[in-house]
């Protein structure tokens, strides 16, 4: 069976969680691909609301094995913790899969990463301290530690040793408090005992599962806006979260993917620094905030808010090469008398509808808006596209004109059955 792949179009936050819980419905396997615990994929059921941040949002469908890929960085004790609230819950985590080739986040990763943001002043990164960059430098630097070595508390111990030493010089150079090596290794050795059991090699069992027919759906982390190659750089990730990255990230053949699922909300928002050309400062932000609930779900920060652009949410479908786009969060317009998409960029005089590589440029630019009829009531009872009005049908056709896709799914709410396909 073919692989379908599930991306953020934006600077994430778009509602990948709970597409990926709705889209699971047909699935038989979920895979994250790329990205650590810096993602926060909200998926509510009922009256009930789920953080996650490692483990794949299948994890709420009974019979769906869910892959923790190669691509990752994982927090050995962080996923841990996850998994055991899951499993309080009521859920069953015996479907979860670890990959033996997942690079491994420590303690010291996540001190490193304060420290980095720290001196970098006016260039910080606004990152979730999370440890995640510092863990991928050491993968490029072919001196991290990978999941397999999780099996082998012998050979982990000495080289977590190893390396926990070398950051504690650099922390102490820098007069920040070390890491108490001995109280760290003893958390770590907890956490490698409970996923020993669940690491595999997971390239060979997706395969394996792809050739015995089965369905196996990608999820993304993040948006494509901050992709370490396409993304607004230096305000990016550490990690390939366009749909590419889900070849190497889950060890898949391109020739098996089929659809690209593309989720888009119905305007814009950011967490961190970096560039926003259609950020809001004024009443209508604050609205959208307010209404959208925007805040992180992994650090809780009020997310930057801003009308729908267009231009980058075309760059990001075409590095995607989105053909079905599932837009989120289309109620959060309903108490608007009139809505602005951005359509073009003026940077200097001169309009483009290109997305430029140069943050200098992206910071300059004055967003083009063309400005579309609200339709002033709730759209969180609809249950089907006639139910929507016309303006907001009209919204969402000038959002896949201008994007070049086609919408298949909307959602008109947080809950699972408040979204349709179309």
């Amino acid at each position: 069976m073919p692989v379908d792949i599930l991306v953020g179009t934006q600077w994430g936050d778009e509602g990948k969680g709970k597409l990926i819980d709705v889209l699971t419905r047909d699935v038989d396997m979920v895979v994250r691909f790329q990205g650590g615990n810096n993602a926060g994929h909200t998926v509510e059921i009922g009256s009930e609301r789920y953080v996650l941040h490692l483990v794949p949002s299948g994890i709420f469908r009974k019979g769906v094995r869910c892959v923790i890929g190669n691509g990752l960085v994982v927090d050995p004790v962080a996923l841990t913790e996850e998994m055991k609230g899951i499993a309080e819950k009521g859920f069953d985590v015996s479907a979860i899969e670890l990959s033996n080739r997942a690079q491994l986040i420590f303690e010291y990763h996540k001190r490193a990463d304060v420290l980095n943001e720290a001196g970098a002043g006016s260039k910080k990164i606004g990152t979730t301290k999370r440890g995640i960059g510092p863990a991928y430098a050491d993968k490029m630097h072919r001196c991290g530690i990978r999941a397999i070595d999780l099996t082998a508390p012998e050979r982990l111990e000495p080289q977590f040793r190893t390396e926990a030493a070398k950051y504690n010089k650099l922390f102490s150079e820098h007069g920040i408090a070390q890491l108490d090596i001995d109280a760290e290794w003893e958390r770590v050795k907890e956490a490698a005992a409970y996923l020993a059991p669940r690491v595999c090699d997971t390239v060979y069992s997706i395969n394996a599962a792809l050739k015995a027919g089965k369905k196996v759906l990608c999820e993304g982390a993040q948006g494509a806006l901050l992709d370490i190659d396409h993304g607004t750089y230096p305000f990016v990730t550490s990690s390939n979260t366009t749909s590419g990255g889900a070849c190497t990230g889950a060890g898949i053949a391109p020739q098996h993917v089929r659809d690209c699922w593309g989720v888009i909300k119905a305007y814009t928002t950011r967490v961190g620094e970096g560039p926003f050309p259609t950020e809001l400062f004024d009443e209508a932000g604050e609205q959208l905030r307010q209404v959208g609930r925007e805040f992180g779900a992994t650090t809780g920060r009020p997310r930057r808010c801003g009308w729908f652009d267009a231009v980058a949410a075309h760059y990001a479908c075409m590095v995607d090469g989105v053909n079905k786009l599932a837009v989120t969060k289309l109620d959060v317009l309903d108490g608007f008398e009139k809505i602005a998409v951005c359509v073009a960029y003026e940077i200097d005089g001169r309009i483009t509808k290109e997305f430029p590589a140069s943050i200098a440029e992206l910071q300059a630019v004055k967003p083009v808006l063309e400005w579309l009829p609200g339709w002033q009531c709730e759209t969180s009872g609809a249950t089907c596209w006639n139910d929507l009005p016309e303006n907001a049908r009209n919204y969402l056709k000038r959002m896949a004109e201008l994007v070049d896709s086609s919408i298949a799914v909307v959602s008109v709410g947080p809950r699972r059955d408040q979204t349709f396909t179309i």
